[in-house]
């Protein structure tokens, strides 16, 4: 096998794609400008990046078109300076790579009112932040200042409108800490990617007083392969405890880490099992 060889075509290959990505180059097309098959650039390229050809041509043109979208560029012409035939397959590249519409992506929050506040739980002091519609951020800070979760909030929803209001959010501490089993969960809205998504609602399925490893939550999701990536996923979760990634350790049985701390961890998963 020669690695310097391949590596040259793989390079080739990112440059090609990043010049050419306006004309959505096919497979072929990508394949012929390093003088390989199909196949065999298929599975070397995947081999190399991680990622498939095509994805990761949808990736080099997603992220222009965030660029056009910054810019408040109208979505009809976002599409076609990206090199896409139609503003629905501009909404279908976003919602797969992004998990939002253009026309959300764009908006970052606009017109959204976010209101937050700090409040003691079972757990130390947590921060929550409520729209409309749920729960976009809770997490624990003990004694340390709100400033960081507020920060994270604007980077996130960057043109929404972010207020504290203790009384707007004191109400959603009951339906979450008030007892131990909830007929149901408060309402949430998360921003994420696909793939965060798709992570963030295996959580969802692991029931009150069990825990799993990350290679078979990996594997709920079909992407066995994806654990670190699962692992990431676990780790960017903007709402703790009711998306629970606290009950997913790692395979050997030991806790593993936790954004909030392993002793927050442990506590969050004996509380539960005393249920």
């Amino acid at each position: 096998m020669d690695l310097q060889n391949d590596y040259q075509r793989i390079e080739r290959a990112i440059l090609f794609i990043e010049k050419n990505f306006k004309s959505q180059p096919t497979l072929r097309e990508i394949a012929g400008a390093v003088g390989l098959s199909e196949h065999h650039f298929q599975r070397l390229f995947k081999r190399w990046a991680g990622i498939s050809p095509k994805r990761f041509l949808q990736f080099v043109t997603v992220v222009h078109a965030k660029e056009l979208l910054q810019n408040r560029q109208g979505l009809i012409e976002v599409a076609y300076e990206s090199g896409l035939s139609s503003m629905s397959r501009l909404h279908d590249l976003f919602v797969n790579m992004e998990a939002v519409t253009p026309g959300e992506f764009r908006k970052r929050g606009e017109a959204l009112t976010i209101r937050y506040g700090l409040h003691p739980s079972p757990f130390g002091k947590c921060f929550i932040a409520v729209t409309d519609k749920g729960i976009c951020s809770l997490g624990f800070i003990g004694n340390a200042a709100s400033d960081v979760s507020v920060a994270d909030l604007k980077k996130r929803w960057e043109y929404a409108q972010i207020i504290q209001d203790q009384k707007a959010t004191k109400d959603y501490l009951e339906k979450i800490f008030g007892d131990r089993i909830r007929e149901s969960r408060p309402a949430l809205q998360v921003k994420g990617t696909n793939f965060q998504i798709k992570v963030w609602e295996a959580l969802l399925k692991i029931p009150q007083g069990a825990v799993v490893s990350y290679e078979a939550l990996a594997a709920s999701i079909c992407k066995p392969k994806a654990v670190r990536a699962v692992a990431n996923a676990v780790a960017h979760n903007p709402v703790a405890f009711l998306i629970p990634c606290h009950r997913v350790i790692r395979k050997t049985g030991a806790i593993g880490g936790y954004r909030w701390g392993i002793g927050k961890k442990i506590a969050i998963l004996l509380w539960e099992s005393k249920k």
